[in-house]
């Protein structure tokens, strides 16, 4: 399954992690609109994780963006205390119903959105979570973000693509060490390696906005 992820937070993922695919998806994912450009908020407490329900919120949130003549761009980014935490732990030995969008879907959503898709990252873009970070267009984040593959520490390969999306990214002399090492790389790090974009200081919302408007 993709993205075997972020092995310093399942501890966090005791709690309800998220709801079931017949409860509402506005209470998982929120598209807004800011002026010519689109929000989409994933809103799974504790860590949004991508539950059931959550990709395809996701997928519904970028394709209102694509079709809308009056959005330029798309912003996505987690609510709470962080941005999101790939694969929903819980669907491991319960697997989500057949026909259920996945991952691997969103992923594919992004690379394949013909507006610029741009993550807005804070707390910790690990596993699963920078994965999905680098399949959007561009990503910015908070100077306390803090970005990595820790799955391979207990040998997990990232499963989601991000071993062929990081080399291309930043190039394979660069990513190798990431990717087999579990390092935790901090923003300005990512930054230098162009992982990341932009820094963006002060309040990540009005920055993310503010940069997707200038790329477009």
């Amino acid at each position: 399954m993709g993205c075997r992820h972020v092995l310093i937070e399942l501890r966090l993922l005791t709690g309800k992690t998220h709801q079931s695919a017949g409860d509402s998806m506005a209470n998982l994912v929120n598209f807004e609109k800011h002026g010519s450009i689109g929000l989409i908020t994933v809103d799974n407490p504790p860590v949004n994780a991508l539950s059931v329900g959550v990709p395809q919120g996701i997928m519904d949130g970028v394709n209102a963006g694509e079709t809308d003549s009056g959005i330029a761009a798309i912003v996505l980014r987690g609510a709470g205390r962080g941005f999101i935490a790939g694969a929903d732990i819980n669907e491991f030995l319960n697997p989500p119903p057949p026909g259920s969008a996945s991952l691997f879907d969103v992923l594919n959503c992004f690379e394949n959105c013909k507006k610029p898709v741009v993550a807005a990252v804070h707390g910790n873009a690990l596993g699963g979570g920078l994965e999905t970070a680098l399949a959007c267009h561009y990503r910015c984040g908070t100077a306390e973000a803090v970005y990595g593959f820790p799955e391979v520490l207990i040998g997990i390969l990232p499963g989601a693509q991000g071993t062929q999306r990081l080399p291309r990214i930043c190039g394979v002399e660069k990513a190798l060490p990431l990717m087999v090492s579990g390092e935790f790389v901090p923003a300005k790090n990512a930054l230098a390696l162009g992982i990341i974009d932009k820094i963006i200081g002060g309040d990540l919302l009005e920055g993310a906005l503010a940069f997707a408007k200038q790329i477009v």
